[in-house]
């Protein structure tokens, strides 16, 4: 009779087996089961921006002939769809779910590499002023577009706005870096206030251009002070595009060189890391995806310092995995605040910046007050 500790055959592992072994063996196993994770998120979130709002619509009767229309290149509206349904689907909430994804994701993965790059978990586009710079910008070619900088918008086209934007968060990025390192070393209590000036004088200018422009370039101009996805149509989300994703796509590529410099500038030259060029690349990546989320959304602050925080608490610090799940995580948190800021006092839309800011506010402080014996302050 066989002895009943021992196994007649071999064991098969199940696919919990699997999911339990790759959490609790090594961390990339960890890591990896978490961006499946927030990517199964993200789809349903996506989903549920594009059915929930003021109107009901069968979404999943829709989008498989969304998809449909999207491979045959077929155009108009399909036999037995309903106009109203059609239209509000494809003319409102799809351009804005993924104008949505868009920002989430730049805003939450520049905030990881600007973090990594300062070496300070206080780094944020918004808390610096590098989205201020950005607003400024663009905000420079809605009031003077068809003034002084008429020629240039000419040239540029839909490009304009997003162009100006990355110039602006260009602009303050470089100034901000000079300000905040010296030696190599950068102090995060001479970031954060050089960033609180920087974004004083960028709300100085623009208050100037609220004051020279019109009523029509008045109420574009209220758009960036409170952040919203209200105006996204598809030649916002065609402007965007190929600005942030491939900046996403050049941050990724970065993710060795940021694990090096946690270790320090001179540990990573030492290793074999070009550090000068690493952050010259990174202010650039940050600027050209900060301006192009600032130019199609306005001000949406503390998405870049909750998400990286958050998804260390679970992925860990390797920017591998990190900069991915936050671009995940980022598209995700801005679709949620987004659905609840046109749901939650509809039909009128809450603006998302006040709504990121009740989030990332407290969370700002609790970050300052757990870690304000590590950033000198």
């Amino acid at each position: 009779m066989a002895d009943p500790a021992v196994p007649a055959g071999p064991r098969f592992l199940s696919w919990l087996d699997y999911i339990r072994i790759s959490i609790h063996s090594d961390r990339e196993g960890r890591a990896r089961f978490w961006l499946v994770v927030l990517l199964v998120i993200l789809i349903a979130t996506a989903i549920g921006s594009l059915a929930i709002g003021p109107i009901s619509i069968p979404v999943f009767d829709l989008l498989p002939l969304v998809i449909k229309r999207l491979f045959s290149g077929e155009s108009g509206v399909p036999e037995n769809v309903s106009l109203r349904d059609w239209i509000v689907l494809t003319d409102i909430r799809l351009p804005r779910m993924i104008m949505g994804v868009f920002v989430g994701a730049a805003l939450a993965v520049c905030g990881a590499v600007m973090q990594g790059l300062f070496r300070n978990p206080l780094a944020d586009p918004g808390l610096v002023g590098v989205s201020s710079g950005a607003g400024l910008g663009a905000a420079s070619f809605i009031v003077l577009g068809n003034g002084i900088l008429q020629p240039v918008a000419m040239l540029l086209g839909i490009y304009a706005v997003p162009v100006a934007a990355f110039v602006g968060a260009l602009a303050t990025t470089s100034l901000l870096y000079r300000i905040g390192t010296r030696s190599g070393i950068t102090s995060v209590a001479t970031l954060l206030l050089a960033g609180i000036a920087i974004a004083a004088l960028s709300g100085a200018a623009t208050g100037l251009l609220v004051f020279v422009a019109d009523d029509s370039q008045l109420r574009d101009l209220n758009f960036w002070q409170l952040g919203a996805l209200t105006g996204a149509t598809w030649e916002k989300v065609v402007s965007i595009a190929p600005i942030i994703v491939g900046s996403l796509f050049c941050m990724g590529l970065l993710a060795r060189g940021l694990n090096a410099l946690t270790l320090g500038e001179a540990a990573a030259s030492h290793i074999g890391i070009r550090v000068q060029r690493l952050k010259n690349i990174s202010i650039f990546l940050v600027a050209g995806a900060t301006g192009a989320a600032v130019a199609v959304s306005g001000g949406i602050g503390f998405v870049g310092i909750v998400v990286p925080h958050l998804l260390r608490l679970t992925i860990g610090p390797d920017h591998r995995y990190l900069l991915p799940g936050c671009a995940l995580l980022g598209a995700t948190l801005l679709l949620v605040t987004d659905t609840l800021s046109r749901t939650i006092v509809a039909p009128a839309e809450l603006p998302i910046g006040i709504l990121t800011a009740l989030l990332g506010a407290p969370f700002f402080l609790w970050i300052l007050l757990r870690r304000r014996s590590l950033v000198g302050l």
